[in-house]
């Protein structure tokens, strides 16, 4: 631990949540996420109205959380912010508000990867929540991403399966759209599973090779298969939701859990950490539970503001790269792509 006050200001702006955190020492002392409502109309993320939409939010933002952390941004180390993987358009509003505030006050500017962010969420300083040890898997599952990655140190991390098509949050979404639900419908069919029986219906499993996933042909197999059942009888989605949401959460959760598995097995590894987005689900999160007592995994889940994008993970990020002296120079650009 550092023997003074390293205060850094975090920000995060790689989709569409505009977010802003502070951080003494590795202890998360604000963390605000300003959330746009306006893609909802749209069914996704509308990439043009988000950056937009960054513009607005990154002032007050940033604002509320020097505010409530109490620190005045002369009393700041550095200023960590989100690099890249992500929208072009809403990283640079990060990126450029980033560099110009930290020029300004004349203090380190640092670079932080998104996806590796996710992973790093576990170090936050948080009551009740255990910390991995090195090395262990990370599974970084998110609308755009669904990884499994070895992480051997803080940035010693290599991405060893990765989807070859979608991600699983877009698996969920679209397989959402198909029945109707309102966008983000990741979090909806979360909800009527939980009271639906997760083998009324039975979706085939992609099979790829080692640990890698796709999502491509079960999102086709989702679509088929509703087409068909609406022909025979136009209210079939009506009268089985609960019962189909729980047969399709329960396929994506095996598809999941046989890679996992495998990476254990493969790399001797137990410790199991999950990140991103998708990880608020409650029937991954409970698979997770049951992995534990199954097969003497060590699982470490998030807590739940943790998981979806947020400022605080690339704060945590941050604070390690800043006791590493790892800056960033300030001609420093946004990457929409941006390997771990």
């Amino acid at each position: 631990m550092a023997d003074h006050l390293i205060n850094i200001l975090a920000i995060e702006s790689s989709c569409d949540d505009t977010a802003a955190a502070v951080l003494s020492n590795g202890k998360i002392l604000s963390n605000i996420v300003a959330t746009q409502e306006v893609h909802k109309q749209y069914g996704g993320v509308v990439p043009e109205l988000a950056s937009r939409a960054h513009q607005q939010n990154i002032v007050p933002v940033i604002h509320q959380a020097l505010e409530m952390a109490n620190i005045d941004k002369k009393d700041l180390s550095a200023i960590a912010f989100t690099r890249g993987p992500g929208l072009m358009g809403s990283l640079l509003v990060g990126t450029s508000f980033a560099k110009s505030l930290a020029m300004g006050l004349e203090i380190p500017l640092i670079e932080v990867n998104h996806m590796q962010a996710h992973i790093l969420a576990h170090f936050i300083e948080e009551e009740g929540f255990d910390k991995p040890e090195f090395p262990f898997l990370a599974m970084t599952i998110s609308g755009g991403h669904t990884q499994i990655v070895k992480v051997s140190d803080y940035f010693d991390m290599e991405v060893i399966g990765e989807t070859l098509d979608d991600a699983v949050g877009e698996a969920f979404d679209k397989s959402a759209k198909i029945l109707g639900l309102p966008y983000p419908g990741g979090p909806l069919i979360d909800k009527y599973a939980r009271e639906g029986d997760p083998k009324a219906f039975q979706f085939t499993k992609p099979k790829v090779d080692d640990l890698n996933f796709s999502f491509s042909g079960f999102k086709t197999a989702v679509l088929y298969f509703i087409q068909k059942k609406t022909k025979e009888d136009p209210e079939f989605v009506e009268k089985n939701l609960k019962d189909i949401c729980a047969s399709i959460q329960y396929t994506i959760i095996g598809i999941l859990m046989d890679k996992m598995k495998k990476a254990v097995k493969k790399t001797g590894i137990i410790q199991v950490a999950i990140g991103g987005g998708v990880s608020a689900n409650s029937g991954i999160r409970q698979a997770l539970v049951d992995a534990e007592k199954k097969w003497g995994w060590k699982c470490f889940i998030p807590k739940f503001e943790y998981t979806t994008d947020n400022a605080a993970m690339i704060g945590i990020a941050g604070y390690h790269k800043y006791l590493q002296k790892d800056f960033a120079d300030f001609s420093v650009t946004a990457q929409s792509r941006y390997k771990i």
